[in-house]
């Protein structure tokens, strides 16, 4: 799962989302130091993470851009995820995607005293680009798969996959909306054990 899917995943708690979207920069038991429900948050990131990578379906579509992409198989299906729940926003949510972008665009401008340094280095350049939104279009998320490969040296050939995603479309919004009635089933449950 990449950035709207966590956030989404988090519920109503604005700390929970803030844990949640800068977690992977916080390694081991370096989130002790933050506010308790952005502690919560960082352990459901975590948790939703291990999730992911375990669950058969997300599992077999790793398997479809493994052979191609190797290693960087599951980093393209999180972000492939995310366009399937930013192109079906409606199904999910009565709030506008665009909406719910700049409320959580706006939660990170005002709790800048609780972020850690990457994640307001990562914040202009995320608002800039919109990110939460430009997940909604396939060339939403060729761009964001051609940036993440040029910060990576061009090494992943990351940028291709959208061919992938049209070739296998259908295969991959299916195995998304089965794999995420499952996840929110586990992010509710978790969220009432944190």
């Amino acid at each position: 799962m990449n950035f709207l899917a966590h956030i989404y995943l988090s519920g109503n708690n604005d700390l929970v989302k803030i844990g949640n979207f800068m977690a992977d920069g916080i390694r081991g038991k370096d989130y002790e130091s933050f506010l308790p429900d952005i502690q919560k948050g960082i352990l459901l990131h975590r948790a939703i993470d291990t999730f992911t990578d375990a669950h058969p379906l997300f599992r077999q579509g790793t398997k479809r851009l493994h052979e191609k992409y190797h290693h960087y198989a599951g980093v393209i299906l999180d972000v492939f995820y995310d366009h399937f729940l930013a192109h079906n926003w409606s199904s999910y949510s009565t709030e506008k995607l665009e909406d719910y972008a700049a409320s959580f665009y706006q939660l990170l401008d005002d709790n800048r005293h609780l972020l850690t340094d990457r994640t307001k280095h990562i914040l202009p350049i995320m608002k800039a680009h919109n990110w939460l939104v430009t997940y909604a279009s396939v060339e939403g998320i060729g761009q964001i798969l051609f940036n993440m490969d040029r910060r990576l040296g061009n090494k992943s050939n990351m940028s291709a996959a959208t061919a992938e995603l049209e070739q296998h479309y259908k295969a991959f919004e299916t195995e998304f909306t089965q794999f995420f009635a499952d996840i929110q089933e586990m992010a509710n449950q978790k969220l009432l054990n944190l």
